[in-house]
């Protein structure tokens, strides 16, 4: 476990500056942790509590409501198997079962040298090209076994470079100058919204 690093603590911070309210950067910073360790330490939502001034219980409920974050850690390829209606009719269970065999591991596990971990997951928004999965997010379509196999071995050989380590969101980091920004201002500092006031019953 651990908070985030020197480098990844100037991030979060230009990445804080782009919010009204600290708070509204929690997605964003559970992003960096991930990206900094593979999964969301103990350590690291601390931290991340102390730099949006929240309770660490705010982080937790928050990285524990979304299935992207993992509170452990996993294999370098988090491989996601679809077997929602879709992709179930056109061969999803075969290809989990498949995996289950190439790998050596149950839905939920990871393999002995820390390479992939395998998921059942629901639909991942790509049912006319079932049957899919994703490997650290990032989708491949309409698979056989036999893809399935060349995949992996892909993996494991390196030559997938287009596929980062688990926890990379993107490969390009959005930088923004500040005099760039668009206006920033606190919720608290706009006032009662035109659209509130002008729901409100006339005085007699």
């Amino acid at each position: 476990m651990s908070r985030l690093n020197a480098a990844n603590v100037t991030l979060a911070n230009e990445i804080i500056s782009h919010y009204p309210k600290k708070k509204s950067a929690l997605i964003p910073l559970l992003h960096l942790a991930q990206e900094q360790d593979g999964y969301v330490a103990d350590d690291a939502m601390e931290h991340i509590a102390e730099l949006v001034e929240v309770t660490p219980a705010e982080v937790l409920g928050t990285c524990s409501f979304y299935e992207m974050f993992k509170r452990h850690p996993v294999g370098t390829y988090m491989i996601n198997v679809c077997t929602n209606i879709s992709c179930q009719l056109l061969g999803g269970e075969e290809l989990l079962h498949h995996a289950e065999q190439t790998l050596g591991i149950r839905p939920g596990g990871t393999t002995d040298d820390g390479m992939f971990t395998l998921e059942d997951v629901e639909c991942i928004a790509a049912c006319t090209e079932a049957p899919c999965l994703q490997v650290n997010y990032r989708h491949e379509y309409r698979l056989s076994t036999d893809d399935f196999d060349r995949l992996v071995a892909d993996l494991r050989s390196g030559k997938r470079s287009d596929i980062p380590a688990h926890g990379t969101l993107g490969t390009v980091r959005q930088h923004i100058p500040a005099d760039r920004r668009a206006g920033i201002k606190h919720p608290d500092d706009e006032g009662t919204p035109a659209w509130f006031a002008s729901r409100q019953p006339a005085e007699s």
